[in-house]
């Protein structure tokens, strides 16, 4: 892509915690920083992405064309990656996948999106398939007070289970391979921030805030109810061998989305108030 549009989506992306036009709208994107393979300068490139449990994965299909995109020969020198998905940046390592588990996921891919096997035809180099995998340390939520952080990463998960519902709409008779990974991600991704929450956040709140004793309460009781709808979908997705019945499916998460929803609206109704002075 020229220089001047990625630069585009580049500042697109950051002025609204992700969400870009375009031909990226509706889409999963991130922003890679590689440090150059020869020059040792960084540079910013807009990807797409799947999600793959605790990592992401990205694939250097440059549209089929017959070279590597830079970004991968970069990686490839210095494995050493940043990456920017709209609430979190993050440093991660980047793996270079081969042999059967390449084929593997890159099959997954196609599967969901045929334009991948659509540029694997074009080129006669094996499109790589590279796995970013977050370096533990502070998050670094891209906001700049806890009440700013707590909407960015709310607002992440509204435009997943968007992405998630459109997904399923789409899938036709059966629930494809990654469409299930897209599922159960965001299911793992809720219940570690209602853990946070419920260890760190409430209990803060709570002290420092005695009025907030009520919604509080309020909030534990929907994590429970929350949690027991995760669970009802978790199971529906359970077993591999059987694919889930996308009508299913999706009852399964408008219910989920129904209730996250709600849920959502009232804690930033009623926490974010509080946690505005308070900067990350």
């Amino acid at each position: 892509m020229p220089i001047d549009f990625n630069q585009q989506i580049i500042e697109e992306f950051r002025a609204n915690h992700g969400r870009v036009g375009g031909p990226f709208e509706g889409g999963r994107l991130l922003l890679l920083t590689t440090t150059g393979a020869r020059s040792g300068a960084t540079h910013t490139t807009p990807v797409g992405y799947l999600p793959d449990g605790d990592r992401v994965l990205v694939i250097a299909s440059a549209a089929g064309a017959p070279r590597h995109p830079a970004w991968f020969h970069n990686l490839k020198a210095n494995r050493h990656v940043t990456v920017e998905n709209g609430t979190f940046t993050y440093d991660a390592t980047a793996t270079v996948l081969d042999g059967a588990e390449r084929d593997r996921l890159f099959a997954r891919a196609a599967e969901a999106d045929p334009g991948w096997a659509e540029y694997q035809a074009k080129t006669d180099r094996v499109i790589p398939v590279v796995a970013l995998e977050e370096i533990p340390g502070p998050p670094n939520v891209d906001a700049d007070t806890m009440g700013g952080g707590l909407k960015a990463i709310h607002d992440a998960f509204r435009r997943e289970l968007a992405l998630v519902r459109a997904e399923i709409a789409r899938s036709g008779p059966r629930v494809g391979a990654q469409l299930r990974v897209n599922c159960l991600t965001v299911c793992s991704g809720l219940h570690h921030h209602h853990t946070i929450e419920r260890e760190h956040m409430f209990p803060a709140l709570g002290e420092q805030h005695p009025a907030l004793a009520e919604p509080l309460k309020r909030l534990q009781a929907e994590h429970e109810a929350i949690a027991e709808l995760l669970g009802d979908l978790q199971t529906l997705l359970a077993d591999d061998a059987t694919p889930a019945d996308p009508a299913a499916l999706l009852t399964e998460v408008e219910r989920l989305t129904h209730e996250l929803e709600g849920h959502l609206d009232y804690e930033e109704e009623h926490l974010i108030p509080a946690l505005d002075g308070i900067p990350m």
